[in-house]
């Protein structure tokens, strides 16, 4: 994982890139409308607004039984659930009616898209928004709550997994801890490693007496060293493994039950 901290806020290099490239995208479009004697910039800003909200609302739709059972997450976008093929549509289908209207914009509109466009692929944006394909469950000696030593490969060994780096002190962490513990009391089909990063087994231990959490497989990583074998300098960071143990998929912040379900569907559906 490519991950970037900007003070107290952690962000996926993919997303970090996305974010840039929508400046010189700007910047095109302001110098392209000038010469047309256009604004872009609103136009832009409301293409990036209907994308957002396409995005999201297919996503809920597809995802509607887990959202249905918490009905104000469906306004929590902090769970990164967006389906992209919805949001780019809506976008272009929205630039294209404003420049049907007005034919002025149509070509500050095309310069503008295709400099973000350029921008984002020069900056190795597709690149980071793959996993790392092969990359196997990291060959890491962490320690049980009781002590004993745990090699992680062996504990999600023969079925899909889940390894989740955690901290007590991380508020997200926080908030997805229950939606993981039910995940792994319901679903015996796939593995779950609770990989705690840098904290004692007393800070553990008394954190899950104190929020009621029962759960197995919570390690302990006074290292961290887990956290650098991925890459992943921000939590919660949870990776998903095939039953192969080769990392299929990973997220970076807090999961909802919707969003956890979308990445177990991908883990499932590998031989």
């Amino acid at each position: 994982m490519n991950t970037f901290n900007i003070g107290p806020v952690s962000i996926l290099g993919a997303h970090l890139m996305l974010l840039l490239s929508l400046l010189p995208a700007a910047a095109v479009g302001m110098v392209a409308g000038r010469r047309a004697n256009v604004k872009v910039l609103p136009v832009l800003a409301d293409m990036l607004l209907a994308g957002l909200v396409a995005g999201r609302l297919v996503f809920v739709t597809i995802w509607f039984e887990q959202y249905s059972k918490a009905p104000l997450t469906m306004l929590d976008i902090r769970d990164g659930g967006f389906h992209v093929p919805a949001a780019l549509g809506a976008a272009l289908a929205f630039g294209t009616w404003r420049a049907m209207r007005q034919r002025a914009l149509l070509q500050p509109l095309i310069a503008s898209i295709l400099a973000g466009t350029l921008a984002w692929f020069m900056s190795g944006g597709p690149a980071m928004t793959q996993v790392q394909a092969g990359k196997s469950v990291p060959d890491v000696a962490l320690a049980a709550l009781d002590g004993g030593a745990v090699r992680l490969p062996e504990l999600v060994r023969g079925q899909p997994a889940v390894v989740n780096l955690w901290a007590s002190w991380c508020p997200p962490c926080i908030r997805e801890m229950p939606v993981l513990a039910a995940a792994q009391r319901r679903d015996g089909g796939v593995h779950y490693a609770f990989a705690n990063q840098g904290e004692s087994a007393d800070t553990v231990q008394s954190f899950l007496r104190a929020r009621g959490l029962k759960m197995e497989n919570v390690l302990i990583d006074r290292q961290s060293a887990t956290s650098r074998a991925v890459g992943s300098a921000g939590m919660p960071t949870t990776l998903f493994f095939d039953a192969r143990g080769q990392l299929v998929d990973a997220h970076l912040g807090p999961l909802s039950e919707a969003s956890l379900e979308q990445k177990l569907a991908k883990i499932r559906a590998r031989p």
